[in-house]
This record gives structure tokens, C-alpha cells and sequence, in this order.
């Protein structure tokens, strides 16, 4: 299953690194070759002996001893796959905020392969507020998590927390490679957040959207094995550098990234949130404050969907987002129809924990051929999964 797969497991101070002999068992039983970090307070909890018999590698866990030094560039760049099994709250607090301060830290920071965590915690520090940040912190570098399971705890209570089985994480990492093949080959355009139109050198009309959902759906896309093209307008949110980012400010900015990139992608995903208008004239000078009304004057932008949609050639698949607030399914199939897309994708306002700003999403699909897809609330990561899905398999019906 894993045959000639090369694999970088890090264990941290977590009662439930007693697991990870069994999974590193697992690992090399499915034809894996495995070599193993150890953070300093994993020790108390598993031997390096024993994971280093049962790896068949020399086991890691200082930067350097005596004359020699751990490469942690060459690693990270060894590995395909990097494992953290378990991540203790610790750990992910120092993942998530960039703290390097022992060996494993210091492999994921350089490392360019794929960084797959399988959080083990108590439950209420994994329910805890700055838990949940780091996770969405480490989920919004391009990290994949591993969920955790509910079941008996180290305090002796029962609930969220314990990190997967071994046989699930097994299980998790084959389907992940197998997954990676899905889109080999395959050129993907995403464009992702808002759109700031100028009002003058200070002031713009723009709108909520953090981009979250479209560099989700990069790292979804990436993950599946694409050659990823994302546009992304203004956004504070940190981009995996294997992503082609192309970075813009208006829509029309957007306009001209999207025409230039679109005619050799096989997949195109507009999930940006557009600008409908745009000021007719900027002011070269910040606009005082003296009157007591004010007035903009205000243009359409060009319908950057539409447009792709009007060049787009047999074999490629567009992909709209809509955002409504009444009407929403008759809104939806009507810019379906009228953009010539493939699919539309259906978020509605009036929907808790969907819209813009939050971490998770509620969708509906809509393809051309007339099938309807629904989902329940998510996280956005989650959605982009559902999504890439849902296109992937509308690509196996209709070739």
C-alpha cells in the first residue's frame, strides 16, 4: 500500500506516543520506509530504542550531538510525507506561531513536503479557544489534520481528543497518496477574497470576504495532486509557497490575472468575492471632509465569470460561486445558465456559520447536467474537500 513511500514521523510529549510503535509497525508492515524525531518531552513517555527497532533507523531529537548535526533541510526534503503523531497543544502552539526551538520544529519550518498532524489532547484543552486558533493557523499554512476520536482520556474522562488509531492514520495516509493522483497533471486556477476599489489613495469600497474558502480550496486542489494558479486579492491569510499565488487589488486586476492565466487550465475556480462596481474617476488626493453629502459615482466592473465563460473551450470546467440572501436556488441556476458554467456553488446569508468571515461554510452544488448536491455546515477546509469531490466526479461523468 505504502510500498517504497518515504516517511518523517515526529512524536511529541503526549501520553499517546505510547501508540506510535504500533503505527510505526504499521507503517514499514505496509512497505514504508520510516524515520523518527523525537521532541525532549516525548521521552517520558516512549523509548527511543523501541522506535528506533521498530523503524530500522537511527532515531532523531537534538540539532546536534557531539561533532555532528541533524539536517533538518535535507529531512524535510527527504520525506514524502511529514508526520505528528502525536501533536501535543504544545507542539501546535509553536507549529502554529512559528517557535524553533528543537529539532522538529526546525524540520517544519524548512521542510517542502506535506505536513499531516494527529492532534492528542484532554478535551477541554482541545475545545479551548487558542486550540482551535493554532489548528486553523496550522490548516491555513496548506497542514492537513487528522481528526481527532472521542473515547477515554488520560484524566480519566471521556470525550474529544484522543488521537487517531494507528490503523486509521494508516488508513488516512493511503488514502492521501491516493488521492494525490486524482489531479495529477491536471492545471487548476482558483481566485480567492475581495476586491478593493479606489476611491482615492486612502479609501476603497470593498467587502468582508477573508479568502479563506478560496486558498481552502487551493490547498484542496494542491493536495490532489494540480498544478495550482491562485489569484488572490487583498488578504492577511498566508499562502503554501508551492502554490502559483498571483496577488491583485481590484477587479479589474483580477480581470487581467484571470484572462492570462485561464486558456491552459483545466479546472477554474472563481471563489472571489468580486466588486460589482467600481468608482468612475480616483482622486490623485485624500477626499476632506466638507460637505454634508457626498456622492460617488459608481460603474460595473466587467463580469469576470461570464467572460470565462464566453472563451471557455470543450474540456475545461468552470466553476462559479454565488452568494444570495433571498431566492437563492432560482439566483444560482440563473448564473449557472447565463455565465455558461459547468457548476455553481451556493452560499446562502441566511444560513448560521456561512458567509463570509467564519471558519466554516454551508453549500449546495449545482451542475449543469441538472444535479443538485447539499451539504451540511463545515469547516472550510472540509467544504473544499466536498468541492474538489463533486467536480471530480462530474469530470468522470461526462468524459
Amino acid at each position: 500500500m505504502l510500498t517504497n513511500k518515504k516517511i518523517l514521523l515526529a512524536v511529541t510529549g503526549s501520553i499517546a506516543a505510547y501508540k506510535t510503535p504500533a503505527l510505526v509497525r504499521l507503517l514499514v508492515k505496509s512497505g514504508a520506509e520510516v524515520k523518527v524525531i523525537m521532541t525532549p518531552a516525548s521521552k517520558d513517555f516512549v523509548s527511543a530504542l523501541t522506535l528506533s527497532t521498530v523503524s530500522k533507523n537511527a532515531v532523531l531529537s537534538d540539532i546536534s550531538a557531539n561533532d555532528s548535526w541533524a539536517n533538518h533541510v535535507l529531512l524535510g526534503r527527504w520525506a514524502d510525507i511529514f508526520i505528528v503523531a502525536p501533536l501535543s497543544c504544545n507542539s501546535l502552539a509553536k507549529m502554529a506561531n512559528g517557535i524553533c526551538d528543537n529539532l522538529l520544529q526546525a524540520v517544519y519550518l524548512s521542510a517542502t513536503c506535506p505536513v499531516v498532524v494527529a492532534p492528542a489532547m484532554d478535551e477541554d484543552m482541545w475545545k479551548h479557544l487558542s486550540t482551535k486558533n493554532n489548528l486553523q493557523k496550522l490548516s491555513s499554512y496548506g497542514n492537513l489534520i487528522i481528526p481527532v476520536e472521542t473515547g477515554e482520556l488520560a484524566s480519566g474522562l471521556t470525550g474529544e481528543g484522543r488521537m487517531a488509531e494507528p490503523a486509521t492514520i494508516v488508513d488516512w495516509i493511503t488514502d492521501f497518496f491516493k488521492k494525490k493522483e486524482q489531479l495529477k497533471g491536471k492545471k487548476v486556477l482558483v481566485t480567492a477574497g475581495p476586491t478593493y476599489e479606489s476611491i482615492d489613495p486612502v479609501r476603497f469600497i470593498g467587502n468582508h470576504s477573508s479568502g479563506k474558502m478560496g486558498v481552502a480550496l487551493a490547498n484542496e486542489f494542491m493536495s490532489r495532486g494540480a498544478d495550482v494558479t491562485l489569484v488572490l486579492g487583498p488578504s492577511s491569510i498566508k499562502v503554501n509557497d508551492r502554490i502559483n499565488t498571483i496577488r491583485i487589488r481590484s477587479a479589474a486586476d483580477m480581470l487581467d490575472a484571470c484572462l492570462a492565466e485561464f486558456n491552459d487550465k483545466d479546472i477554474t475556480v472563481m471563489s472571489a468575492a468580486v466588486a460589482d462596481y467600481t468608482p468612475v474617476s480616483i482622486a490623485e488626493e485624500k477626499i476632506k471632509k466638507t460637505a454634508a453629502l457626498f456622492s460617488i459615482e459608481l460603474k460595473k466592473t466587467t463580469d469576470i465569470l461570464k467572460e470565462l465563460g464566453s472563451i471557455k473551450t470543450d474540456g475545461q470546467l468552470l466553476v462559479g460561486f454565488a452568494l444570495e440572501t433571498n431566492n437563492e436556488k432560482e439566483y444560482a441556476l440563473k448564473k449557472l445558465e447565463s455565465k455558461n458554467a459547468d457548476m455553481i456553488v451556493l452560499n446562502s446569508l441566511n444560513d448560521s456559520g456561512a458567509g463570509f468571515g467564519f471558519d466554516t461554510n454551508k453549500i449546495t452544488i449545482f451542475d449543469k447536467s441538472g444535479n443538485e448536491y447539499s451539504f451540511s455546515t463545515k469547516t472550510k477546509p472540509e467544504v473544499a474537500s466536498d468541492i474538489v469531490n463533486t467536480i471530480i466526479q462530474y469530470t468522470n461523468e461526462n468524459n
